[in-house]
């Protein structure tokens, strides 16, 4: 009896030997996300990917949650300058000092958010419509205009590192937006 072909997104069938990447897309990539923390560790992480590919931060995240406290936002938001000298000595994260601080600053903002009774989640998703948005073309863009809105609204409460281009893959991940190719076997079990 023949095996079923699993159909998979052209960047995670690439090398199907890459277990950690085809788990990510399998598992991880493309499911809503609804918890605002965890919302806010992943809009980190792909501020460090900028410049970089994504497979090298998906290599790397254990040792970023390691270095950023699980990503717990209140211990994060204390980091000061002993904590950018240990993680600029890290090995196993992106050593950039700017990316480390805005992650630091970005503790900051949602907290204050947190704080003022806004939820990040719903903050995000109601931008978003309140609902994960089906890309029905297959076409992949770079950016849209709502990944510029939702970025120029993140830049507007101080975030770093948040780009149109860095906030749609973040969308992407987070399942704000579903981007499956037409023909990848997750793309209907999500929608």
């Amino acid at each position: 009896m023949a095996t079923k072909e699993i159909r998979r997104c052209a960047w995670a069938a690439t090398n199907p030997l890459d277990t950690l990447m085809c788990a990510y897309h399998d598992q991880e990539w493309g499911v809503p996300q609804y918890d605002g923390r965890a919302l806010w560790e992943m809009l980190m992480l792909e501020g460090f990917q900028a410049g970089l590919s994504w497979q090298i931060i998906l290599r790397k995240r254990e040792a970023f949650r390691e270095a950023f406290a699980s990503f717990d936002p209140e211990a994060v938001a204390k980091f000061g300058e002993k904590e950018i000298a240990r993680l600029l000595e890290n090995p196993g994260i992106i050593r950039s000092r700017a990316k480390i601080v805005a992650t630091m600053e970005g503790a900051r903002i949602y907290l204050a958010m947190r704080e003022a009774g806004e939820d990040f989640s719903k903050w995000i998703w109601t931008m978003a419509g309140g609902a994960p948005i089906l890309n029905k073309t297959g076409t992949v863009p770079a950016k849209t205009e709502l990944s510029r809105t939702i970025s120029a609204s993140l830049k507007k409460r101080g975030f770093k590192f948040v780009g149109p281009v860095i906030v749609y893959a973040w969308m992407q991940a987070t399942g704000i937006v579903n981007d499956h190719s037409l023909d990848c076997f997750r793309r209907n079990r999500l929608s």
